[in-house]
């Protein structure tokens, strides 16, 4: 067998955690906890019943929410679908004026552009320099018949994080509604749902060492008697999200974002001693520039770009695993819109990278990394590609 790829991209998909694993096994099989959460009329849906609720308690606890707060969706992207729509059509309104950004995830920005062709207004907000959406920007953007305000908390490429502290309070001032993408937040960042003035908020399961098909969306008070259920047939999840609950997908979740709570300060600091060994490493290579800012940041994922010199991105593809943009753009090759935002060009976002450190990276993975990117730096620029004078 060939030997696998040092993995570096932990901000697209997380392994599941062998202790998240167990869990979700002890949900299968006749002597698991296979039953129907909503069977509650014997001992096998009640058991069941049972470890979802133990998992909503789980996610709540590390995002400081009540667990009544959380409702199960199949993931972040159903959640965002959920906040979105379910605030524009639980206005009961066919027009009306929602507030993003240029450098959302696509499951943020696809489903706004579906509500703008259906008619309503989006702004769409042009970060800083820095990577950032500003309380100002929002605040000029606001307007009487505005609904909704949707801004990630980390942006998934370049890992910086906008003040939704600050931004939240000023569109609760103005009585509007305020939704957190926080899939790359959770587990990597504080979060006290109970201090901040945010309404809705997105999680998902397998960027945190759990499942894939699982997510959940932190429901608000505010947010309660203003958003639509937009899938139907049995009324689950306080009427917001029909479907049979996935007893194992939920309980994997749920000791994903304990575990998360438990190693918190732990796993932060590990995380920051890779990212400075690695760019310790890499301080000599001439034009390496990390996009985003440098302070307002989590140190997960790291954007960089060689401005100038040779660099050969087969090379480096060759014994890493990475990104070279969002795993959600991988598919088209496009170039990543959220680098065309900050102003870079397509050619410099061809020679960008997106590295995320995880939970299981090693400092002898981060040197091995390191050695693979300077010789990626370092092969000669073939003779048909030098322009001849």
């Amino acid at each position: 067998m060939d030997k696998r790829p040092l993995y570096f991209d932990y901000a697209a998909t997380t392994p599941a955690d062998p202790r998240v694993i167990q869990v979700m096994v002890d949900c299968l099989g006749f002597e698991g906890n296979f039953g129907n959460p909503a069977s509650s009329s014997h001992v096998f849906g009640r058991q069941a019943r049972a470890v979802v609720e133990q998992a909503r308690a789980q996610v709540a606890r590390l995002v400081g929410a009540m667990p009544s707060q959380i409702v199960w969706t199949s993931g972040a992207t159903e959640s965002n679908n959920l906040a979105l729509k379910g605030v524009a059509s639980g206005s009961g309104l066919t027009r009306g004026h929602i507030i993003t950004s240029q450098i959302e995830h696509k499951a943020v920005l696809d489903t706004a552009l579906f509500l703008q062709q259906s008619g309503f207004d989006v702004t769409w907000l042009k970060p800083d320099v820095n990577g950032l959406i500003s309380v100002q920007h929002v605040r000029d953007a606001l307007r009487e018949d505005t609904l909704l305000v949707s801004l990630m908390l980390v942006n998934n490429e370049l890992g910086t994080v906008n003040d939704i502290q600050s931004i939240g309070q000023q569109v609760r001032e103005h009585g509007a509604l305020f939704h957190v993408d926080a899939a790359q937040g959770a587990g990597k960042m504080a979060i006290d749902l109970s201090r901040l003035p945010v309404d809705l908020m997105s999680f998902s399961g397998h960027k945190i060492y759990g499942p894939k098909g699982i997510g959940a969306l932190y429901v608000g008070p505010r947010a309660q008697e203003r958003l639509q259920a937009q899938m139907h047939g049995g009324g689950h999840e306080l009427g917001l999200r029909s479907g049979t609950l996935a007893t194992h997908q939920i309980a994997g979740m749920g000791a994903a974002f304990e575990l998360a709570e438990q190693q918190f300060s732990e796993e932060l600091a590990h995380i920051c001693r890779l990212r400075e060994r690695l760019l310790d490493q890499l301080a000599g290579i001439a034009g390496l520039r990390c996009n985003g800012c440098q302070t307002h940041r989590i140190p997960h994922t790291l954007s960089l770009t060689f401005v100038e010199g040779n660099f050969d991105s087969a090379v480096l593809a060759a014994d890493v695993a990475y990104s070279a943009t969002s795993a959600c753009n991988s598919a088209s090759h496009a170039p990543s819109h959220v680098l065309l935002a900050l102003g870079l060009s397509a050619e410099e976002a061809s020679r960008t990278l997106r590295l995320s450190f995880g939970r299981f990276t090693s400092e002898e993975d981060v040197d091995a990394l390191a050695s693979a990117i300077h010789a990626a730096t370092q092969v000669a620029t073939p003779f048909w590609a030098v322009a001849q004078p």
